[in-house]
């Protein structure tokens, strides 16, 4: 196949963009990006980089003539063929379908009608439609790119004839919130499910919380056994609070409902916080924690669970929050989840994050809120979240009784990277993204004793030229470069192959040499230089971006946490400028 010079044009750098970016360069491509800024901008990409090919895997505009008539364009639509419309994944989540899928199609006049270069399915899950997008539609997107990419580097100027019957047209409107309103009294717990999902994460579904309009999203479906103390409460009724959740009665049970966002005065743009956070209404309500060993059916953000013989039992600390964001309450309440699970006797830990994110670092959007809080301030709240996550990175470094793993069920980014290396190993699959780079946020310098963890895995060289490139990294490209120590090839049955390989290595003959020889390392690198020195030195760096004269990393926070669109593209994706 011949190498291409392909531009990736986009609204934003998304994570499915990411991953394309990150494949196509791996198969040996050119590869530049353009953020959809401006139909002369794009042009003008054009004119720089030449490409043979333009691809566009997430545009919220169709492509302008001058664009499609100019070269080839393959534009990605989240729908199998026949589905046209702004809204293709939100209807069919909304509508419970079980089947769905991908296209490959050239762009033309008639929007989501252009030729099928490519398509990929797959079974539609119930879950967000983040996650959804994040895991199957990428790994589809993946598939199908990659076989438009192969057939256009053959040669093929055409997209191939269609096999069969061709779909009939089904056109679908931009969904609005019309559609999605949730009737707390006549909806049963799956449909409001089903409609806070398919707006997740945005726009969010449209509804009131004590009077105040708001958008929701994050939801979760609630257990009975946590409902057993309000089976009297009328539907719509709020009832407690568990991990800044809020606890909502529907007709025949009920949901908890992670996220919301206000609707803004006059058109203010707002952003999502923590459900229970928005609305001093919500400090009335009961609190309704859960124990970290608990049923499945019951939700929280944290859980522990145990497998294996008793004389080599392998624990598995999960902690799922919502797009791997962070907070000063979150790092602390893992902490003190970790203080606790090290408590019992087992001898491989294994830290599993969340799902869709292992971690992506501090939380943006709550320390963006102490900017409005009387008394507080981002800088502060910046502090205290940057301290948190390194009291959380210290408490895993200071494992020295069992073996401990972070298993990267999902993408990392910036601290989250960084917390991962912490452990002693660190395992992904093949469809995980990492950022390990903080430079994106404002030339942030970084934190999480990143510059003890990396250099001992890359050499200071290598941990240079990595913090520098500030790309997205593929798996299996941080395990050839010892970033990290296992790639799985496939994402399905991951984390189970993972915890049969924790067993192995728990009841393995050479688990006391492994431990002791992780001991004497820890006591050799302090000797050599103490953890609290690269905290101290990290964090006189850290402080100038938060309280210094260069702001940049303010604005960059505000810019990212209220979606404000791009001036122009960054110059490490656009190589063509």
């Amino acid at each position: 196949m011949n190498p291409l010079r392909i531009l990736l044009l986009c609204h934003s750098f998304n994570s499915l963009t990411q991953r394309l970016f990150a494949e196509l360069r791996a198969a040996g491509h050119s590869v530049s990006v353009e953020l959809d800024i401006a139909e002369r901008v794009t042009e003008e990409a054009l004119a720089l980089f030449a490409p043979d090919l333009l691809l566009a895997p997430f545009l919220r505009r169709r492509l302008p003539a001058s664009v499609w008539q100019r070269l080839p364009c393959l534009v990605l639509h989240p729908g199998p063929p026949g589905d046209r419309g702004p809204s293709a994944l939100d209807w069919a989540l909304l509508h419970a379908q079980t089947d769905w899928g991908v296209t490959v199609l050239q762009a033309n006049d008639d929007l989501d009608a252009g030729p099928v270069w490519a398509q990929a399915r797959f079974p539609l899950r119930a879950a967000s439609k983040g996650s959804v997008y994040r895991r199957e539609v990428t790994q589809a997107a993946l598939q199908a790119v990659n076989e438009a990419v192969a057939r256009f580097a053959s040669g093929a100027r055409a997209a191939p004839a269609w096999s069969g019957p061709a779909p009939p047209p089904h056109w679908q409107p931009l969904l609005r919130q019309s559609e999605r309103a949730i009737d707390w009294a006549e909806d049963s717990s799956a449909t409001v499910l089903a409609k806070i999902r398919s707006a997740d994460g945005q726009p969010g579904v449209l509804d009131t919380l004590w009077g105040q309009p708001c958008y929701l999203s994050d939801a979760h479906l609630a257990s009975p056994a946590g409902l057993a103390a309000f089976t009297d409460a009328a539907p719509g009724a709020l009832l407690a609070v568990r991990d800044g959740a809020l606890l909502r009665r529907t007709r025949d049970a009920g949901v908890w409902i992670g996220q919301a966002r206000l609707v803004g005065a006059d058109g203010q743009k707002t952003f999502k916080q923590a459900a229970a956070s928005l609305f001093a209404e919500a400090t009335a309500l009961p609190l309704r924690p859960v124990p970290l060993q608990r049923a499945a059916d019951e939700w929280g953000e944290l859980r522990y669970t145990e497998h294996g013989p008793a004389h080599a039992r392998v624990g598995c600390l999960s902690f799922d929050f919502y797009n791997g964001a962070m907070s000063t309450a979150r790092c602390e309440r893992l902490h003190a989840a970790l203080l606790q699970v090290l408590q019992r006797p087992t001898k491989v830990l294994l830290l599993l994050g969340g799902e869709d994110f292992f971690s992506n670092g501090i939380d943006l959007n709550s320390i963006e809120a102490a900017a409005q809080r009387d008394g507080d301030s981002a800088a502060d709240a910046s502090w205290r979240n940057i301290n948190a996550m390194n009291d959380l990175a210290l408490a895993i470094l200071h494992i020295s009784d069992r073996l401990s793993v972070a298993v990267l069920r999902g993408n990392a980014g910036a601290g989250g990277a960084f917390l991962a290396l912490a452990a002693d190993q660190a395992w992904a699959h093949d469809g995980v993204v990492l950022n390990p780079h903080y430079k994106n946020m404002g030339n942030l310098y970084g934190s999480e004793y990143w510059t003890y963890l990396l250099p001992r895995r890359l050499g200071e060289a290598g941990a240079h030229a990595l913090m520098a490139q500030r790309l997205p990294l593929l798996a299996r490209c941080a395990l050839q470069c010892g970033l990290i120590d296992r790639c799985d090839a496939a994402p399905e049955g991951f984390a189970a192959r993972c915890l049969q390989h924790a067993l192995a290595l728990a009841c393995s003959a050479d688990w006391p040499a492994r431990l002791a020889a992780k001991q004497a390392q820890r006591q050799q690198d302090e000797a050599q230089r103490p953890l609290a020195d690269y905290r101290a030195q990290e964090l006189a760096r850290m402080q100038r971006n938060f309280y210094g004269f260069d702001p940049s990393y303010h604005v960059a926070r505000h810019h990212f946490v209220y979606k404000q669109a791009h001036a122009w593209t960054p110059r490490h994706l656009a190589v063509h400028r």
